[in-house]
């Protein structure tokens, strides 16, 4: 571990001068939370434990920051009254980061914060304002595809649902073991969506056959790329106390072996990542640790990329700073609709 630690800093790296290549911003949202709580405490707990991660990353073959400069923003806590509102709060927090320059890694809170994150997207300069060029990656126990959850269309069991309707281009998920029949005949229905079913990848007789698919369907990606990780998605026994924690889940080397390949696609570009659901676990820092280890591959992995001639910063001048408005005007359209 490097001898120099600075408290409340992700790998407990000190903040260093110049342009900022990586950017780990926590965001504490819990509004639609439906079984587990403590997700708002998720991303702190993820950073404390965080320094207990070694800095060394074997692909990489070096210590991070490895060159590249690494901030860690304070947490955001939403102060808005509405859920709708709320939301536009996030995306006017993230949208920021999505100038081109760095690399903006998410920690949750629940899940609902992919919309936000989504829509902010649009802004870089490899989206441009066509979500329909963006493939979301998503690691998840759950499908995320509801039209509702207990009448909240942007509950966290719909997240991937609403990125969906925001108009992203593809939708790729693994680990997924827990669905409705809803959600199995939207993933039969719609072209935009390529779904992995954990009792394919976990089960022996077809795991090694549906697991080398999985990852050849990431090889043959192109274009910009946001990778959400619900830690969930994991085997439960590797993060009980996430909001949802559900058993026959993904090893911990097969989201070490998804988040490498990904990054290694040679017509892909991840633009952003986030890792979510995080729960605090009292008595063991398990939980934590494990998205810390993840979150910390996915930065080791750009690293890589940026290495490897695969990132070339653009710089958005022209990134849009106007407050935002969407989500409460979503609300306004559905509510008139009805």
């Amino acid at each position: 571990m490097d001898d120099v630690f600075e408290e409340g800093q992700f790998l407990g790296l000190p903040q260093t001068e110049g342009d900022v290549d990586i950017v780990v911003l926590p965001l504490g949202f819990e509004l639609t939370t439906s079984y587990g709580m403590g997700t708002a405490e998720g991303p702190m707990a993820c950073i404390e434990a965080s320094s207990q991660v070694e800095l060394y990353d074997p692909v990489l073959n070096e210590d991070l920051p490895a060159g590249a400069v690494l901030s860690t923003q304070p947490l955001w806590e939403g102060s808005a009254g509405s859920l709708m509102e709320q939301l536009d709060e996030l995306v006017d927090h993230v949208r920021p980061w999505y100038n081109g320059k760095c690399f903006p890694v998410f920690l949750g809170g629940e899940h609902g914060i992919l919309p936000p994150i989504v829509h902010a997207a649009r802004n870089h300069p490899l989206v441009n304002n066509e979500l329909n060029t963006l493939t979301v990656v998503q690691i998840d126990a759950h499908a995320d595809l509801r039209e509702s959850l207990d009448g909240e269309p942007f509950s966290h069991a719909c997240a991937a649902g609403r990125s969906l309707d925001l108009g992203i281009g593809k939708l790729l998920q693994v680990g997924i073991r827990a669905y409705s029949l809803q959600e199995a005949q939207l993933i039969e229905s719609d072209d935009r969506i390529t779904t992995f079913f954990a009792r394919d990848t976990q089960h022996p007789p077809v795991q090694n056959e549906s697991w080398k698919k999985w990852l050849e369907a990431l090889r043959t990606l192109s274009g910009p790329v946001h990778l959400t990780i619900d830690i969930d998605g994991l085997d439960g026994a590797l993060v009980p106390s996430t909001g949802t924690p559900v058993p026959g889940g993904l090893s911990f080397w097969q989201v070490q072996e998804t988040v490498e390949t990904l990054f290694s696609a040679p017509n892909a570009t991840v633009i952003s990542a986030d890792v979510n659901e995080i729960v605090a676990q009292e008595g063991s820092s398990l939980t934590q640790f494990t998205a810390a280890s993840i979150a910390t591959k996915v930065i080791a992995c750009h690293v890589g990329a940026r290495k490897q001639g695969r990132w070339n910063p653009i710089n958005n001048d022209a990134i849009e700073d106007s407050p935002s408005q969407y989500f409460q005007t979503w609300e306004r359209t559905a509510s008139s609709s009805n």
